[in-house]
């Protein structure tokens, strides 16, 4: 989920230690030996991209005399309002150093739509809109996911819960993870409802085990 030069440390809304789940996504993936030998630990590897638009209403900037971490109503939903980040085409939402030169199956973009926000790599947040993502899963005989990425609290929460009530067997691996965390215990209250719903908690320790 969004490994995206923005969201590393540094970046406009990087998440903080963000870059740490990079070398762990590429021992999950195969790429870097580790307890499994450099074994993949999935058959296939799919990465979600934000890709906003540079007027995007989720950015504070669309909103004069707004500044980011304030709350809003976009198109009938509540938004909170983010740095600008991410826009379509920029290096800040090109994949991170180490994620883009692993062999994707496919790439699924989302946030296109200016009125609404998309944290989940399933779904808009109003759930108008579905990226696809379920449909080319179920084509390619897929019945788990392992979800990695950024950030623990927002998308890669929401893309937990999705992949749950799309039926799908769900683990979060939690050393593949970082969180935004606008209010302290944010993570560990994404991890908890993730749980609540379903999802299976998991180090990748674990699954090499």
């Amino acid at each position: 989920m969004d490994v995206q030069n923005d969201f590393l440390p540094g970046g406009p809304l990087g998440v903080p230690e963000g870059d740490a789940v990079v070398p762990v996504i590429r021992r999950l993936a195969g790429a870097d030996a580790g307890p499994a030998g450099g074994e993949p630990a999935c058959d296939l590897l799919v990465a979600t991209q934000d890709w906003h638009p540079a007027d995007h209403g989720s950015f504070a900037a669309s909103h004069p005399g707004r500044a980011p971490g304030e709350t809003i109503e976009l198109d009938g939903l509540e938004q909170i309002l983010w740095p600008t980040h991410c826009v379509q085409g920029t290096p800040g939402a090109a994949l991170a150093d180490g994620i883009a030169d692993l062999d994707f199956d496919a790439v699924f973009r989302k946030g296109e739509d200016p009125r609404t926000d998309s944290y989940s790599g399933f779904h808009d947040n109003g759930r108008r809109h579905d990226t696809g993502l379920a449909a080319w899963l179920r084509g390619h005989g897929v019945d788990e996911v392992l979800v990695t990425g950024l950030a623990c609290d927002y998308c890669v929460k929401w893309t937990a819960l999705d992949a749950v009530a799309e039926g799908f067997r769900t683990v979060l691996v939690r050393d593949a993870t970082r969180g935004v965390e606008l209010s302290p215990g944010d993570v560990e209250r994404a991890i908890d409802e993730m749980r609540a719903a379903g999802v299976r908690i998991a180090t990748a320790d674990d699954l090499a085990a």
